[in-house]
């Protein structure tokens, strides 16, 4: 379970002449001209932003990459300068930035806002080297299969959905798996934290002889539809017309297609196998077996206690998790839901210590205020209101198809031996024997290796996947329907 900030911003860069104090000259726009980068800090994350800047003919254009995202580029950027303040607009993420460059430091010092919520913002010129967002594992073209990005439609929903497809060069048609990424807007490569596991898992599955699928949520990079309204059952639909796709290509197998989920879409498949008919199996890949309630009680706590909060503190928190999941529970306007929620949320900090504080950073009122914010905003939706209360379990009964099921033991936001634990108890239930379960020692949610498994390790982390994971998903898969 994993929700991360959209990020943007402008940029500028340091003027080449001298400036004295009394008389600053304005910056012409060549001077701006360069990459840029910056770190976005929102207290849970740290993501950074880079900036290419051009300056063409007396006009400033801008193209922002976030590179914690899979270097994904924001849409949609305008940029104007006045003097040394430079302001950028970027309606598609409902955020503006607006810094001014010193000629002292060199660097341009702004604020990002988004959603009502101010962050701090400092841009430094940097090299092209600095900007590298590859990781050891991700592959390099050319690659030794096809890979293809393709387009089709849902619709259920009236919109379309941009993937890419990947398989063997040769033979065919082959078994294939369809990705299904976690919560929040993915893109297709599920890129978070500098990683882009979905990248990573089809390479490696597609040079073991499986298709594999992987798809924009809708809303996001290249696939249309609104994401902000969608709740889980919604994304069912998408994976099905991503079914419903593969059916139609030659090169795939129509009776070996299957769906992998992480984290949300370990409860996505379940709901879309339990529809139809097409879906062959499906993988769990960190998913869940009890309803969102339960989930976030055990996650806060494993990340409190990680991070050294003490058992009092623990408590403090699940009491305020109650409080805010009551009222979701039982307040349907979302107006006076959220001015609950927000009231629940400022008496807690208005109590918490400044070590309190600093354990979820919050180090100023400034940043309390985008904290406060940008929570109502997280929890008061469809989707966190359904989230809530769904329970996995009662679909998970009815899936016929075979399962694999799958969780790193240093996983903190979905604990494996309670999740793992119910999904089987759940397939029992429904007299499903065709199933495999397996935890896996030292993993962490994104299944690498890791000491603590809290989220702050996944972005210092050089590995994306761990091979033997991978592998078991590759053998499994090869064993259920045939290569």
């Amino acid at each position: 379970m994993r929700v991360l900030l959209a990020c943007i911003a402008a940029i500028i860069a340091p003027l080449a002449t001298e400036i004295t104090a009394q008389e600053p000259e304005n910056p012409a726009p060549a001077d701006f001209a360069g990459n840029w980068m910056g770190t976005l800090d929102v207290g849970a994350a740290q993501l950074r932003l880079r900036f290419v800047v051009t300056g063409d003919e007396g006009a400033l254009s801008v193209a922002v990459f976030s590179l914690d995202q899979g270097n994904a580029e924001i849409p949609n950027v305008s940029i104007a300068a006045s003097g040394a303040t430079i302001t950028v607009s970027m309606p598609a993420a409902g955020a503006s930035y607006e810094g001014t460059f010193s000629a002292e430091d060199g660097k341009i010092t702004g604020t990002f806002t988004q959603a009502g919520a101010d962050f701090p913002l400092v841009l430094e010129r940097v090299s092209e080297e600095e900007t590298d967002v590859s990781r050891p594992q991700d592959p390099v073209e050319p690659y030794p299969y096809l890979a293809e990005d393709v387009t089709y439609p849902n619709p259920d929903g009236g919109h379309t959905m941009a993937g890419t497809f990947t398989r063997p060069a040769d033979g065919g048609p082959f078994p294939a798996v369809i990705l299904i990424s976690g919560s929040g807007p993915q893109d297709r490569n599920e890129a978070l934290m500098g990683h882009r596991p979905f990248l990573v898992l089809a390479d490696h599955l597609t040079r073991r002889g499986i298709a594999v699928l992987r798809y924009d949520d809708r809303g996001v990079g290249q696939s249309t539809g609104a994401f902000a309204t969608a709740t889980t059952p919604d994304f069912a639909s998408d994976a099905l017309a991503a079914v419903a796709y593969l059916k139609t290509r030659d090169d795939v197998n129509p009776s070996a297609i299957g769906l992998a989920g992480h984290s949300e879409g370990g409860v996505v498949a379940p709901i879309a196998a339990a529809e139809s008919d097409d879906v062959s199996y499906i993988v769990l890949m960190a998913g869940t077996g009890v309803n969102g309630e339960r989930i976030l009680y055990a996650q806060a706590a494993l990340m409190l206690r990680a991070g050294g909060a003490t058992e009092d503190e623990i408590a403090s928190n699940r009491a305020r998790q109650e409080r805010i999941f009551e009222v979701l529970k039982s307040e349907p306007d979302l107006e006076r839901a959220g001015q609950a929620i927000e009231a629940i949320i400022r008496a807690s900090l208005e109590t918490a210590s400044d070590a309190e504080l600093a354990q979820v950073g919050i180090t100023d009122s400034a940043l309390a205020e985008t904290v406060i914010a940008a929570q109502v905003q997280q929890l008061n939706t469809p989707w966190f209101r359904y989230f809530l209360t769904y329970e996995p379990a009662e679909m998970i009964e009815q899936v016929t198809v075979p399962v694999l099921a799958i969780n790193g033991e240093k996983d903190l936001q979905v604990p494996y031996e309670e999740n793992l634990r119910e999904i089987e108890a759940a397939l029992q239930r429904g007299g499903n024997t065709r199933y495999e379960i397996h935890s896996f020692p030292d993993l962490n949610h994104l299944f690498q290796h890791s000491e603590t498994g809290a989220p702050s390790e996944y972005q210092a982390i050089e590995e994306t996947w761990a091979v033997e994971v991978m592998e078991v998903i590759a053998d499994w898969i090869l064993k259920t329907v045939g290569g």
